[in-house]
């Protein structure tokens, strides 16, 4: 029997963010989940190696991996309108539901539980899931200062209104990561290399 869910993924690349935004360099939700994936490994690693914990990393980076692939059908909904009221809130996850469980149901049968659980919160991934969030927005910050870099004052307020929402969060690892590896996104590729 054929399946379809594989094919589906690919397409995440076909789904553009930001689209209420002018953009200087456009970004798909493919190279966004990419990033959450290694921004959510990184935050496990800082709780584990930083604060004791013993968290699941490669975990981390999957839930990040697949955070937002319900989008391939439902398209990227803009944040303010997502996050307009509660009532909008509450459909909107609805429908992120109903997407999931299509997506989930394009899998063969005897693979659907090894995926169930990248698209359904389970509670044994609470602090994962906080986690993937924050790695989430820590993406869309580092978008802003890519953008402000070439020179488009666009993600201005956006980015004040991120750093802001990160820190609310009040996550250790965020701090750590916000302390020691986001200054360098400023930096230009000469200045990485040390040159």
């Amino acid at each position: 029997m054929e399946s379809q869910f594989f094919a589906m993924m690919s397409r995440m690349k076909y789904i553009e963010r930001w689209a209420l935004m002018r953009n200087s360099d456009k970004e798909n939700i493919s190279e966004h989940s990419m990033e959450v994936a290694m921004l959510a490994h990184a935050l496990a690693v800082i709780s584990n190696v930083r604060f004791g914990n013993c968290l699941n990393a490669e975990r981390a980076a999957l839930l990040g991996l697949y955070h937002d692939c319900t989008e391939i059908i439902t398209g990227d909904m803009p944040t303010p309108v997502k996050y307009y009221n509660e009532d909008i809130k509450a459909a909107f996850k609805e429908v992120e539901d109903v997407a999931a469980g299509k997506l989930l149901s394009m899998l063969p049968e005897d693979m659907r539980r090894y995926y169930g659980s990248l698209f359904f919160h389970q509670e044994e991934d609470k602090y994962l899931w906080r986690l993937e969030k924050a790695a989430d927005k820590l993406s869309a910050l580092i978008k802003c200062i890519e953008e402000e870099k070439a020179g488009n004052t666009e993600f201005s307020s956006a980015y004040k209104a991120l750093k802001k929402s990160i820190m609310d969060m009040g996550l250790p690892e965020v701090e750590v990561f916000l302390e020691e590896f986001l200054p360098a996104y400023r930096r230009t590729l000469d200045e990485l290399q040390g040159g």
